[in-house]
């Protein structure tokens, strides 16, 4: 007996695939960062946020104000033909200043979705001041941005390089590879981390030494968005009102802003701190084991101390390169203080390394750890080209290390870095601040409840009105200063 079926009668189920745990709380942030990034389009730039077109009110304005009151401003957004946003999601950078003490904080924005924002600025010093906002993009570039950077990973080309003898072969490598050729799997299963190159012919896979990269020749996005991304880097809304501020009592109850610059020096605002001399800073990290793990951000704390800590000698850890993992030891005094740079990705054009490759929660994972040991974790910069995913998944590793170092060791001091500015001429889909700040609003959720420090380098930066990667000595200076505390 034959039974005829009809290809529509046929319906096959395949099994869904069972998300794990980790791949679930990445989807939670991911979801919770959507909610807060506009989604719209456009199809003429007239109808786009317009710096020059909208208006920014002093709400409550006098002649004298007190220390820790708020200054507010009330921002209404029109487009270029004068017509009222109906809708939030602009990026903002807002900061008081006083140059001739040099002082400077960040304000707060409150988005009331309806094309209107009230910007808060607590007043932490005495004189006058002055209010800078500067829109960074309007929401029409926030949303183009943020659907750019989901599309793929190929936004960034790495190269890497393997060693068999004497010869040399140079192959494609990257996070996600659409090939039905053989590849090289360098993956953490525990973690869910992978990173994959073509295999190169008869060379083992672990013959891979080293790696470098490149911006890829692609762009997701249309002609229309980049010319609004490059017409907004220099317009700005400043209002010019001076106001004085006279001294009364100082109770301050609020975090935001985390601190402020006054005289060069920074202030936090949730405790009181010592200033940290040579001298000091000797005493301080005396009998330390330091470990920074990250970008070159975090190397240049390293060369700070260097600068600055004459007893403090590099030691040959038989790296090459600009991004070899560095030691510097005091040896009479018991310091050492280690840079690690993080696992894949790190986006560089020189070669570098992958032989000493490690993920930051691998490195914490081998710390025994006591009271005498620091941790200072920053990632980041090199996350910005990617998929947010990546980034999320890589901070909820660290964090995991992170509490099953506080099992074994509850006395080891771990603090987390933000990320600093960089600067607008850059190649924003790629590297704008726009994707460092959604990556810091990540961190600070998926840090939340653990007993972590909390370096503010984003607030840092907008206090001291850098946008330098790698800022000026005197602002590096103030986030160490700020470490010491931590640790002393």
């Amino acid at each position: 007996t034959s039974i005829s079926l009809k290809e529509k009668d046929i319906k096959i189920k395949f099994p869904e695939k069972k998300l794990s745990e980790k791949e679930k709380e990445v989807k939670k942030i991911l979801a919770k960062l959507d909610q807060q990034i506009p989604n719209v389009s456009f199809s003429d730039t007239r109808t786009t946020t317009s710096p020059e077109d909208s208006k920014a009110i002093l709400l409550n304005q006098k002649d004298n104000y007190c220390v820790g009151e708020q200054l507010m401003v009330l921002l209404d957004m029109f487009d270029h033909m004068g017509k009222r946003k109906a809708y939030g999601g602009d990026f903002f950078k807002v900061r008081i200043y006083s140059p001739s003490i040099q002082a400077g904080a960040s304000g707060h924005i409150m988005d009331y979705r309806n094309g209107t924002y009230l910007v808060s600025f607590t007043l932490l010093w005495e004189g006058p001041i002055r209010v800078s906002l500067l829109l960074m993009h309007p929401s029409e570039g926030v949303s183009a941005l943020w659907k750019a950077r989901k599309k793929v990973y190929d936004k960034i080309a790495f190269t890497g390089k393997y060693l068999n003898g004497t010869s040399e072969v140079s192959v494609e490598c990257g996070f996600v590879m659409n090939t039905s050729e053989e590849l090289c799997k360098y993956l953490d299963e525990r973690d869910e981390e992978a990173f994959y190159c073509l295999k190169p012919g008869n060379i083992p896979c672990e013959a891979f030494v080293q790696l470098m990269s490149k911006n890829s020749p692609i762009s997701y996005l249309t002609a229309l968005e980049m010319e609004l991304l490059d017409r907004y880097l220099y317009l700005q809304m400043v209002c010019t009102t001076e106001m004085s501020i006279q001294k009364c009592n100082f109770g301050l109850s609020s975090h935001h802003p985390t601190g402020f610059a006054w005289q060069n020096q920074w202030y936090p605002r949730f405790c009181s701190i010592t200033i940290f001399r040579t001298l000091k800073i000797t005493t301080c990290l005396e009998r330390k084991l330091i470990l920074f793990l990250g970008d070159s951000t975090l190397r240049q704390w390293l060369e700070y101390f260097m600068k600055y800590l004459k007893s403090l000698k590099l030691f040959d850890i038989h790296g090459f390169g600009r991004h070899q993992n560095l030691l510097a030891i005091d040896m009479a005094r018991n310091i050492q203080i280690h840079w690690k740079k993080h696992g894949h990705p790190f986006v560089t054009t020189s070669e570098y390394m992958t032989t000493d490759h490690s993920y930051a929660a691998r490195e914490i994972d081998t710390v025994a750890g006591d009271k005498d040991t620091a941790i200072v974790v920053s990632l980041g910069q090199h996350f910005r080209p990617f998929p947010i995913e990546l980034f999320i998944r890589r901070m909820i590793n660290i964090r995991e290390a992170v509490q099953r170092l506080f099992l074994r060791s509850p006395e080891t001091k771990v603090i987390i870095k933000s990320e600093n500015l960089r600067k607008t001429d850059i190649d924003l889909e790629r590297f704008g601040d726009f994707h460092g700040y959604t990556q810091m609003l990540a961190v600070k959720d998926i840090f939340q409840g653990l007993n972590v420090g909390f370096i503010d380098a984003w607030d840092m930066s907008i206090a001291y009105d850098t946008s330098d990667v790698h800022p000026p000595y005197h602002v590096v200076g103030n986030q160490i200063n700020l470490f010491l505390n931590y640790i002393c």
